[in-house]
């Protein structure tokens, strides 16, 4: 069954096996409503959210919540600019003071 009319890449079931998630070729997030059973049925794909992932590479940037209800991307920084990360580490001491 064709999921996409225009393509995607990285799917994803949700855990329960109700929806399925790719990302498409514009580099939206995509949600597929399924059933399963006797016949199969999909509903029209919906848009989740913009990302700034390749649409069409072979890993997976980006990981779903049990309840597809919560999203980790990994985005990638624009050409030009600059990203930091921050380790934190014996945050719970800092708490206490």
């Amino acid at each position: 069954w064709q999921i996409s009319p225009n393509g995607g890449s990285q799917p994803q079931w949700r855990r329960d096996g109700k929806e399925l998630f790719y990302i498409a070729a514009d580099h939206r997030l995509m949600a597929v409503a399924v059933k399963s059973g006797a016949m199969f049925e999909a509903a029209a794909p919906t848009v989740l959210f913009e990302t700034r992932t390749p649409a069409f590479f072979m890993r997976s940037d980006y990981s779903a919540s049990a309840d597809g209800q919560r999203f980790v991307v990994n985005t990638r920084v624009r050409e030009g600019t600059s990203s930091q990360i921050v380790v934190l580490t014996k945050w719970t001491a800092a708490l206490r003071q």
